[in-house]
């Protein structure tokens, strides 16, 4: 239910017949229509297997141009299996931290030799690599796999573009962070970073917005640091329920250890909110003109670009305008003209 990728299914349902094998989406296997497509979701137990199964007996019935896999790991397997079985070209849009390890945090793809492996099969099976932002490419390159950057643009027909607005100086900075509360996300650091920053004095609010996946961890670090008057933490919204809050934001926040986007960011483009963060994804990418980057894991450095940036309107307001033009420029109709011209090369070519 990620927004970026209904916006893609609904914009590839226009010109494509489009099926979706969900692996992980619920636990009892059953279809159901959405966005344009049909969606079958596998359910637990041999998911793999059963996935490819299911994949083989509509090929039968009505012949698939061609498999994409969104996410390489499992999706990609999968994909890549069954394009090998079916004879038809198979895609893989590396989407997360297939091509990382942090073991420290037991995160990443490329922890252990079989994750070594299955990545290096499934990504020498497919016919063509894409991945959201440079850095992944970069991964990609080092691991002398050819990929294309393909972002995982905006919807601007659900979530509509705003100007740009200069800060109210005379109440305290909105800051937000969107991401689950999880390891990777680091909200350790960002809790390190607010701290420094209330101890320089700064005047802020921070929405903390996210589903909790470390049972509170998080929430009594920021007790422990005295923040829980600056701290709003509001688990899980909708997009619809999302949208003011950000709009209300001054800057959006990053401390993630890993990111192949993030989608967080883009949204924030949109409405004019620009992002401060760790240097990851398109934050190191789009770095120093329409974002600004800090190391990874350096609360004190988070603090002070956090810092400079609200002191700074002028450059805030300039970073700000630039994270829109480009988020606007590749939103969801580019990604999904890309995805399309791609296909077509892809099966000219088979």
């Amino acid at each position: 239910m990620i927004p970026a990728l209904l916006a893609l299914i609904g914009r590839l349902s226009l010109r494509n017949e489009v099926h979706v094998f969900a692996l992980n989406q619920e636990a009892q296997s059953r279809d159901w229509d959405l966005a344009g497509a049909r969606i079958h979701n596998v359910g637990e137990r041999y998911t793999r297997l059963r996935a490819l199964r299911m994949i083989r007996a509509m090929h039968r019935a009505s012949p698939f141009d061609l498999l994409q896999a969104i996410w390489s790991g499992a999706c990609g397997q999968v994909a890549v299996t069954a394009g090998k079985m079916l004879g038809i070209p198979s895609l893989v849009h590396v989407a997360g931290g297939e091509l990382v390890a942090l073991p420290e945090i037991g995160f990443g793809g490329r922890q252990t030799w079989r994750g070594r492996m299955r990545e290096a099969l499934v990504l020498r099976g497919a016919a063509a690599i894409t991945a959201a932002s440079a850095p992944m490419i970069e991964l990609l390159a080092a691991l002398d796999l050819p990929a294309q950057r393909l972002p995982l643009g905006v919807d601007l027909d659900t979530w509509p573009a705003r100007v740009p607005r200069r800060r109210d100086a005379t109440g305290p900075a909105r800051l937000i962070h969107v991401a689950s509360l999880n390891r990777v996300k680091d909200q350790s650091t960002l809790l390190r970073a607010l701290a420094a920053l209330r101890s320089s004095g700064l005047n802020f609010q921070i929405d903390i917005v996210g589903e909790d996946t470390l049972q509170g961890a998080i929430q009594a670090q920021c007790a422990q640091l005295g923040l829980s008057a600056h701290a709003t933490f509001h688990g899980f919204l909708t997009q619809r329920q999302l949208r003011p809050v950000v709009e209300s934001a001054d800057l959006m926040i990053v401390s993630s250890r890993h990111e192949a986007g993030p989608l967080a960011l883009l949204e924030a483009a949109v409405v004019g909110v620009p992002t401060v963060g760790t240097a990851v994804g398109h934050v190191r990418e789009w770095a120093p003109q329409a974002a600004l980057a800090v190391p990874v894991g350096e609360p004190t450095e988070l603090a002070g670009a956090i810092s400079r940036m609200l002191h700074d309107e002028d450059r805030r307001l300039a970073v700000a305008h630039e994270a829109q033009r480009r988020a606007i420029q590749e939103d969801a109709d580019y990604t999904a003209g890309c995805f399309q011209a791609l296909y077509s090369k892809v099966t000219s070519a088979s």
